[in-house]
């Protein structure tokens, strides 16, 4: 699969070692995030990736920033897009199942980064359920 991921000043250490797995599982990765922890806007992080997913270059997404809502509300700006904020992988699970969400948000100053790759594990492998779920994701869009 084709990531893409982005994250402000509070993702960079989480950021690594979500890419360390997803490479070691073979995903072509884009990283759109900072590697520093200097201050930083979320939103230029946010917008790269939900570019990505909502054109097609990348099949998920990922952000990361402190409280994971800010570069989700971002995201979420984008037709197309259902960014989840997820704190557990059973949110992350429930968040593709219900929702077909295709970019995770992933709070770093509330989740370690081991919740985090496993949030990213589960949210990869775990597919939508259609059905009646569908008829209410299509009536997510604005457009």
């Amino acid at each position: 699969m084709k990531i893409s991921i982005g994250n402000d000043h509070a993702g960079p250490t989480y950021k690594k070692a979500i890419v360390q797995f997803l490479t070691e599982q073979g995903h072509v990765v884009t990283n759109y995030g900072t590697d520093d922890f200097s201050s930083v806007d979320y939103p230029d992080f946010g917008h790269r990736v939900a570019d990505d997913v909502e054109q097609g270059t990348a099949d998920f997404g990922i952000l990361i920033c402190g409280s994971g809502n800010g570069i989700a509300m971002t995201a979420n700006k984008h037709q197309g897009i259902r960014c989840a904020l997820c704190w557990t992988k059973e949110i992350a699970s429930l968040s593709r199942q219900h929702n077909n969400a295709n970019i995770i948000s992933i709070p770093a100053r509330f989740t370690s980064i081991e919740q985090a790759v496993e949030m990213v594990k589960t949210f990869l492998e775990t597919e939508f359920e259609g059905g009646r779920h569908a008829t209410r994701v299509d009536k997510i869009s604005c457009s």
